[in-house]
């Protein structure tokens, strides 16, 4: 178990954290059906902020860490996940939101990553830094794959994202930044 990883949870990929019993397990896995309501492409798994669920009692407990602590699709995600949740069979239902450990994209799935190039979104590349560390660094272009790009503004259509625009084929994109 590392750091990241809430008690009584299995590594199933290197990032997931799908719960080992099965009751728990199967309230994960309607939590990981929840989108993510900035970016619908990703579930609250690809993204990485879903981090735990648990059997209580007759009770559903789920655990989220937003991507920063302002976040304002958590309100949305904890309404959505109730429901889901609601919709099959709990009917007491409790998101918890933790900030700590803070949320880093390398709790990105391999298969978020490659959904949000998909979808015109350059994923983030590299690992989080341990420290405040800014290095200038290439962002490929979604949409014709060149390296030949540019950052426009540090802060892109969310404070998670940056915006950039391809030099080749002057198409914006936005670049989810790593954290």
């Amino acid at each position: 178990m590392t750091e990241h990883e809430p008690a009584g949870t299995t590594q199933v990929t290197g990032r997931e954290l799908r719960p080992s019993d099965p009751e728990s397990a199967r309230i994960w896995d309607v939590a990981a059906t929840v989108n993510d309501p900035e970016v619908p492409v990703l579930s609250i798994a690809d993204l990485g902020i879903l981090r735990d669920a648990r059997a209580e009692g007759e009770r559903a407990v789920v655990v989220i860490t937003p991507t920063y602590s302002g976040c304002p699709a958590m309100e949305t995600i904890t309404t959505d996940v109730t429901r889901a949740l609601n919709a099959h069979g709990w009917q007491d239902v409790r998101v918890d939101l933790v900030l700590q450990p803070a949320w880093t994209t390398d709790w990105m799935s391999e298969d978020g990553k490659r959904k949000l190039a998909e979808y015109g979104i350059a994923p983030p590349t590299g690992r989080a830094a341990a420290g405040p560390v800014r290095l200038g660094l290439t962002v490929k272009c979604p949409h014709c794959h060149s390296l030949n790009t540019r950052e426009m503004t540090r802060f892109g259509s969310t404070a998670c994202k940056a915006l950039y625009v391809c030099n080749e084929c002057l198409e914006p994109f936005d670049y989810f930044k790593v954290h």
